[in-house]
């Protein structure tokens, strides 16, 4: 009784609040507006009771009233445009800071003193919760917040600052890069193979000392596959979903904080199996729609997405990672080659299944085939996304 007396005592407040808020710019000055709100009824209300949760609630619809009554694809737009193009042409230069660095930073700080102390596995599954919401959350919210405060100063500033995080989150040219520096100490005539090894050991977790000519082609393009959904399309995704509501870079970088966790804790072997159990799950979970997606998506650039679709309904599962078996099988299957079979990680014998059928040997070729399926892939799906976000705001500002 007393929250729904509450409630219709600021029915005229709340209705006053998401129209102001729908008519004070753009999302990001929407946040600020939810920030100050937010901040000013913690303090003018000592004791939690039900009339500051009334006010919560309206900062919260507040904050969404103004990215839902009032919605600017443009901005968005334009930003990923940018940052696609940036990704292209330039690319992560050696040297230059990266979010990814101030990510590994915090999880290396954070994880350190829990390995050394051997706590028992509760302890570290809880810490490894801790951690998911410490890396992800603060991420989307320092990130949207930092682009609310330089939004009051000066929004083309915002803009371009959302810009570049979203170029930093598109991993698309780095990933041509590295395949590229591969297969280029590979064919070179002497001493090539051993220099291929080592540059490859940068990029993958197994052994790569021992690996032949035709191994170091199969890692290189498991490699193109795999991460072509984690660092390329599923942030893409994100940020397309972000955009909805004119946070396309906090949300690009959340799910690029939560890849980074998992890539650096989400392991079932020790001493990372309890504390990183909770990014692996949290991780997989996030990648799950966009690695369908693009499942699809390359299914049908292949020209053969049935023929595609039933060798992945076919081997993908048997793979024990939910979103890599199909990455790299939909890859495999479009390409028309093998991936999978036996690794060695630190000495240790691992036979993956086998994903594919060996219609050709994986070549250089292949592997470009492959850079250009993604490259193509991530066109079509901005495009796409692009379309949906302008529908979004003109559907929206019909029914309103």
């Amino acid at each position: 009784m007393v929250l729904m007396s509450s409630l219709s005592h600021h029915h005229c407040l709340y209705r006053t609040a998401l129209y102001r808020t729908a008519l004070s710019g753009t999302a990001l000055s929407g946040t600020v507006v939810f920030v100050l709100r937010f901040c000013e009824g913690a303090l003018t209300d000592h004791s939690f009771n039900f009339i500051s949760l009334d006010r919560i609630l309206l900062n919260c619809i507040s904050l969404c009233g103004q990215s839902l009554l009032k919605p600017h694809p443009w901005p968005t737009v334009s930003a990923l445009m940018l940052a696609a193009l940036i990704d292209f042409i330039v690319g992560d230069p050696w040297g230059w800071p990266h979010p990814v660095q101030a990510m590994g930073s915090v999880i290396s700080r954070y994880r350190q003193p829990l390995i050394s102390r051997d706590l028992p596995p509760p302890v570290m599954k809880i810490a490894g919760i801790g951690l998911t919401l410490l890396l992800v959350g603060g991420t989307a919210a320092l990130s949207a917040w930092s682009l609310a405060w330089l939004n009051t100063m000066s929004p083309l500033l915002a803009w371009l600052l959302s810009v570049v995080w979203l170029a930093s989150c598109f991993a698309g040219r780095s990933l041509r890069r590295a395949a590229e520096e591969v297969l280029g100490l590979l064919n070179q005539p002497e001493h090539g193979l051993q220099a291929a090894r080592k540059q490859l050991a940068m990029y993958v977790g197994r052994d790569t000392q021992s690996l032949s000519k035709l191994e170091i082609r199969r890692a290189v393009l498991e490699t193109v596959s795999e991460n072509a959904v984690d660092g390329v399309l599923a942030p893409l995704f994100y940020a397309l979903m972000g955009g909805l509501f004119g946070l396309a870079a906090p949300m690009a970088l959340a799910y690029k904080a939560a890849s980074t966790l998992d890539s650096m804790v989400g392991y079932r072997e020790a001493p990372y199996t309890d504390l990183g159990w909770c990014s692996a799950k949290f991780e997989d979970g996030l990648t799950w729609l966009p690695c369908r997606l693009s499942v699809l998506t390359i299914a049908m650039l292949s020209g053969r997405p049935g023929s595609v679709l039933r060798l992945c309904w076919r081997d993908a599962r048997a793979d024990p990672s939910p979103n890599a078996g199909w990455s790299e099988c939909v890859y495999a299957a479009a390409l028309g080659v093998q991936l999978g079979g036996a690794n060695t990680y630190q000495g240790k014998l691992k036979v993956k299944p086998t994903l594919g059928e060996a219609a050709r040997p994986i070549t250089d070729t292949v592997i470009a085939q492959a850079l250009s399926l993604t490259r193509w892939s991530f066109v079509l799906g901005l495009g796409l996304g692009s379309t949906g976000l302008f529908w979004f705001a003109s559907l929206w500002s019909v029914s309103l």
